[in-house]
């Protein structure tokens, strides 16, 4: 078995922009720090064959609905709260300049339902198979399959976007949404 600085090395770009598509970028590196000391305690009993990219990406799904969870139990902000300091990065490493273009696209996903964002994430940004992406979210592989291209359908729709306040509300777009359904 690697060594689990190896594994940090390989798959934690991939864990972080996995947990940026899917609480955006304020929990993300809680998360992920979360997903990866949780891993170090059970590494040593993982399969010898076992996938690691999709064990370390259903850990950081589970620890996306804690956060989630916390989230919802947290009192409401005012509406004159800072703004973030910095952006998430294109390649989720902390602490990179990103244009405007990819802050345009975290708004985009974070629009997005809640199943299409961590679908498209786990897909698309992960590159986990359908089959996989079933297992983390519960349900059917063409559940998966449907939530993935629903979310990259409307992506294609909304980015880049034709107007930029098109995708800087995605609280009122998330309603209108869960509203339709």
């Amino acid at each position: 078995m690697k060594p689990f600085e190896r594994v940090v090395a390989e798959h934690g770009a991939t864990v972080l922009r996995v947990c940026r598509a899917v609480l955006g970028p304020v929990d993300a590196e809680d998360a992920w720090s979360e997903t990866f000391l949780s891993a170090l305690k059970a590494y040593p009993r993982l399969d010898e064959g076992a996938n690691v990219e999709a064990w370390l990406v259903t850990i950081a799904h589970r620890k996306a609905i804690d956060v989630t969870r916390v989230r919802a139990r947290a009192p409401i902000a005012v509406p004159d709260v800072a703004e973030l300091t910095h952006e998430p990065s294109r390649d989720g490493l902390p602490e990179r300049g990103v244009e405007q273009r990819d802050a345009d696209l975290w708004r985009a996903l974070a629009a997005l339902p809640p199943k299409q964002r961590q679908a498209v994430a786990y897909h698309h940004v992960a590159g986990l198979s359908y089959q996989e992406v079933a297992a983390i979210l519960g349900g059917s592989t063409e559940a998966a399959r449907r939530a993935a291209s629903d979310g990259m359908a409307t992506l294609r729709r909304t980015y880049p976007p034709t107007d930029p306040s098109a995708v800087r509300a995605p609280s009122s777009a998330r309603a209108s949404k869960g509203s339709a359904s």
